[in-house]
């Protein structure tokens, strides 16, 4: 036994060696990029500690999942969306999400999916914050430029293909914000109200459609409660609905600072909280997994759900950045033009003003935005690193046309903070302010730098040019007199990212103490010449850009510069609306148009009657008082960098204008169906819903008010023709539509032909007719063309509360196709057995 004992324990130990050896390779699975993804995933999991694990679900470095360097697991980058990369310095500025939807153009919105994947790689982002799908109640919200307007159907169909395109780049997509945020007014605080079939039908199918058919990888929580919870502690939202009847595998992630109870808010589905784990930590979820009131299988299913999705799009395995893809990308900025010219739409053309004939030698520009960057306001806000305002896009494409320019209305904030009569003392000549800069967002402590300066106007897209100052979380304290040399009622001016407090006198005047975007506040108080007053201005700045600015002015409200302008030429262009400042995340803003912008519309169309509205906003605004005086009106949205070309292009006949209207434009906000109930009526902080399925065409198509310009109208400097309408039944709960699309005018133009579904006969109320189908489609004149839409089930079907479950009943269905909701150009029925 002697000789055999040692070849037998050689033998062991050989065979113990190799199963020793086999033991970590098949442990880290997760490192070969061939495996499976959930062995991938399962494996990775195995071997991470419960701390690294609760770690993990809250966010790293405001935009970022932290890294873990011993697994090799990468930190991932997250940037803002869903117009263009916000926080990595400057990128292509996109047109707002709104103008995609008034372009009803599913190939345009994949290519700028595509985009701004492309945009997103050339930074290393991982994630994009984007698309929003939230429907639009009422005009004011001061996001519905971030969304998809009032259709779900619409809304959906945009998203998966805007989300095809950005993740067919490999970048993962984020629909948001879910659900119902369909207000910023007070949006941390209020709940709305929905009842289970106006959720499922208007509220949540443009997140179905983002999770089921455009398989998003993300999805963000917002912050509102829905039916008194909040969004990301609301279990029948993500555990019933989105991870339950959908089965959404990827990341639930909170809207930033949007999370208020973290075992709630872990209970509930939610898998990131970010931009930290301010609530969603160690520390509040470890004594509850201790108790036993929380497992750690929920804590495993959420770290599941963020490793999936890094195996998922590789970025575990190879570097994120592409620096093959300029950051400047001319191919990027030709998509933002193609989807602006497609997206702008012409509400008024009386007399055929427009296009400009080439008789037309001499154009007035006037108002605000007529040489401005227009942009909407906040997260989405995208510093670009060019961009082209109407007075410009003008000039270049029409050098034969003398083009006068006058601002009408008072001149930029930037401007008038130039001429302010501050000092930095009293009784001392010194001009400006003393600014005092701090390392952190209190103003504690000593300054990190002290210094005087002549104007208040900043903007750090980046970090500051403040010597010891972060990038971000900083604060600012501006100190000295106002003393100004002619009395007058001046008003006091501040535009910041994020919070401000201005005090005159040792008094509050201005209080915009919270993290937004770039948001105006002002405040008028009288002052005597040569009087002293003590002026104080403090400002935080939470993350992200950074912006403020501070002007002391005397507003003149004088339109002679602007009306000798008009009477001057042969035709006046008038370019009003809002911009970052005006409309934006974090508050609602007003319906009407910004103060005298109305009354300069007035004063211009009675200098000269051939006057056309350049109009910027989100969605729609009171029009009562000046579109019956002028003769054309383009709604440009918020048109994106290469906007300017676009809009001379169109009001010079260069590109046919083809948008339609993705919202309905009441004739004023009494006629909206939510206009007794958008607002908390009581302070409860509930809001009632109360209006259910009859949103926008909806509630004109059953109501005997109608809109100023209905859901899905649009002009062309052409016209097109409908025939031959044929609907053919393909199988169970299925049909197909086809018809001829004619253009029959004189120029080469697309049109938005869109059908729509009513049943003859229901057990239950339903809406007049949906929206269940769209083309657009570009003819040149005289051309036809066939034009096929086929309906699924789901086109028939509505939202069974009583089977918790969409079907719908067999009958008559009529088949309604137009070229808005308002005009049904032709009409079939079928019957869907």
């Amino acid at each position: 036994m002697q000789f055999l004992l040692p070849g037998r324990i050689g033998r062991w130990l050989a065979v113990a060696a190799g199963l020793l050896g086999a033991m970590p390779a098949a442990a880290q699975v997760y490192k070969n990029p061939k495996a499976p993804v959930e062995e991938r995933v399962s494996t990775l999991l195995a071997d991470m500690t419960l701390a690294e694990k609760l770690d993990y679900i809250g966010g790293y470095k405001y935009f970022s999942v932290r890294g873990i360097e011993r697994l090799g697991l990468p930190e991932i980058l997250l940037s803002d969306g869903p117009v263009g990369l916000r926080g990595e310095g400057k990128s292509t500025a996109y047109p707002a999400s709104v103008l995609t939807a008034a372009s009803w153009d599913t190939a345009a919105a994949h290519a700028l999916g595509r985009a701004l994947g492309q945009d997103a790689r050339a930074r290393g982002v991982h994630v994009l914050l984007g698309p929003g799908v939230n429907i639009s109640r009422a005009p004011m919200n001061g996001r519905n430029f971030e969304y998809l307007g009032e259709d779900p159907y619409l809304a959906g169909q945009l998203a998966v293909s805007y989300i095809k395109g950005v993740q067919g780049q490999g970048v993962v997509a984020t629909v948001k914000h879910f659900a119902g945020n369909n207000q910023e007014w007070d949006r941390n605080h209020v709940s709305s109200d929905i009842d289970e079939r106006t959720l499922q039908e208007i509220y949540l199918p443009a997140f179905r459609a983002a999770v089921q058919q455009g398989h998003v990888g993300a999805v963000m929580n917002s912050y509102n409660l829905v039916n008194g919870e909040h969004a990301t502690q609301n279990n029948h939202l993500n555990r019933d609905i989105l991870k339950g009847q959908w089965g959404f595998d990827g990341i639930l992630m909170s809207d930033w600072v949007a999370t208020y109870d973290g075992v709630a808010a872990a209970k509930a589905g939610l898998d990131l909280e970010m931009p930290s784990a301010a609530f969603m930590n160690s520390a509040t979820l470890l004594p509850a997994l201790q108790a036993g009131t929380l497992s750690e299988g929920v804590i495993n299913d959420k770290v599941r759900r963020i490793l999936r999705i890094i195996f998922r799009f590789g970025f575990y395995d190879k570097p994120q950045l592409a620096r093959t893809i300029p950051a400047d990308n001319p191919a990027t900025a030709a998509v933002a033009l193609n989807l602006a010219r497609g997206g702008i739409v012409l509400l008024k053309n009386e007399q055929h003003i427009l296009p400009l004939a080439g008789s037309v030698k001499s154009v007035a520009l006037i108002g605000p935005n007529a040489k401005a960057y227009a942009a909407g306001g906040g997260s989405s806000l995208v510093p670009p690193f060019h961009s082209v305002s109407l007075l410009q896009g003008l000039q270049a494409l029409a050098p034969g046309v003398r083009v006068s320019y006058a601002a009408g209305t008072t001149p930029p904030l930037e401007e008038l903070a130039e001429k302010a009569p501050f000092y930095t003392a009293p009784g001392l000549s010194v001009a400006g302010l003393k600014a005092e800069y701090f390392a952190n967002q209190t103003m504690e402590g000593s300054p990190a730098a002290t210094r005087t300066e002549v104007v208040i106007n900043h903007v750090w897209p980046a970090a500051p040019d403040v010597a010891g100052l972060p990038a971000d979380h900083f604060s600012a304290r501006y100190t000295g007199v106002v003393r100004p040399a002619k009395a007058g009622l001046y008003k006091f001016a501040v535009k910041s990212d994020d919070g401000t407090r201005l005090f005159v006198d040792d008094k509050l005047v201005i209080d915009n103490w919270h993290d937004q975007g770039p948001t105006l506040r002002s405040v008028a108080l009288p002052l005597e010449a040569g009087q002293e007053h003590a002026v104080k201005l403090e400002y935080y700045e939470n993350g992200g850009g950074a912006q403020v600015t501070l002007a002391c002015y005397v507003e003149m409200l004088d339109f002679s510069e602007a009306t000798r302008a008009a009477a001057a030429a042969q035709v006046a262009v008038v370019a009003v609306g809002f911009d970052n400042t005006s409309e934006g995340e974090g508050s609602d803003r007003t319906f009407a148009l910004p103060e005298h912008q109305a009354a300069l519309i007035s004063a211009v169309a009675r200098a000269n009657p051939n006057t056309v509205v350049v109009l910027n906003a989100g969605g729609n605004v009171d029009m009562a008082t000046w579109l019956p005086a002028v003769k054309g009106l383009v709604h440009a949205w918020y048109p994106g960098q290469e906007g300017g070309t676009a809009l001379a292009e169109i009001l010079l006949g260069k590109v046919n204008p083809s948008g339609k209207l993705p919202a309905s434009f009441e004739r004023q906000w009494a006629d909206n169906p939510t206009f007794s109930n958008y607002y908390d009526a009581d302070g409860d902080k509930r809001v009632a819903y109360k209006e259910g399925l009859a949103v926008g065409y909806r509630y004109f198509d059953q109501s005997p008010v109608k809109p100023l310009f209905p859901f899905g109208f649009g002009l062309s400097y052409t016209t097109f023709g409908y025939s031959n309408l044929k609907v053919q039944r393909t199988g169970k709960g299925a049909a197909t539509v086809s018809f001829t699309l004619t253009n029959t005018g004189p120029a080469d133009g697309a049109e938005v032909a869109q059908v729509y579904v009513h049943q003859a006969s229901s057990p239950v109320p339903r809406p007049v007719k949906e929206l269940k189908g769209f083309a657009k489609v570009f003819l040149k004149k005289g051309e036809s063309r066939t034009v096929t839409v086929p309906l699924d089930a789901a086109a028939f079907s509505y939202f069974k509360t009583d089977k918790n479950a969409f079907g719908y009943d067999p009958g008559t269905f009529d088949i309604l196709v137009g070229s808005s909701s308002a005009l049904v150009k032709l009409k079939a029925s079928v019957q869907i057995q």
